[in-house]
């Protein structure tokens, strides 16, 4: 508790969400830790459209849509889940590019106190580093990986 007897924690905290098991196990994890600090959650999708995927005909605008069906299915489901529980602050972000870049870009424009992910379930990132190893070397916002 702080002085004033209210609650210590983030006021701000921005998790990354792609759909997958970690990522929506790192959402739960920010939705509980928002409830019990008051913090306003800003849930963030990233659609990478990557180099790859302009290089083919019609590359981009396949992972536009597969972007934005994604989008539609996470915030569906965290509709579900604040009619539930109506008792944290949040607001969803859809956005392109690189997961790295856009999370911290959101958490320096919403002043983030903690940034949340999932863990990388790619074996490659053990070699390259994951989304979370480079948010936690920006080194501007405690991060939390979720496994």
């Amino acid at each position: 508790m702080s002085d004033d007897g209210g609650p210590v924690g983030p006021r701000v905290i921005v998790v990354g969400v792609d759909g997958s098991d970690t990522s929506l196990r790192a959402g739960a994890y920010a939705w509980g830790l928002a409830r019990r600090s008051g913090a306003r959650l800003v849930l963030v999708h990233v659609t990478p459209v990557g180099t790859l995927g302009a290089l083919t005909p019609g590359g981009a605008m396949v992972m536009r849509e597969a972007g934005a069906q994604v989008d539609a299915e996470l915030r569906a489901r965290l509709e579900r889940i604040a009619a539930e529980a109506r008792d944290v602050r949040y607001e969803f972000h859809a956005r392109e590019g690189a997961p790295c870049t856009v999370l911290s870009r959101v958490a320096d424009e919403e002043r983030a106190d903690a940034v949340v992910v999932g863990a990388s379930q790619q074996a490659g990132h053990r070699l390259v580093g994951s989304v979370a190893v480079r948010l936690a070397r920006a080194g501007r916002w405690p991060v939390t990986v979720v496994p």
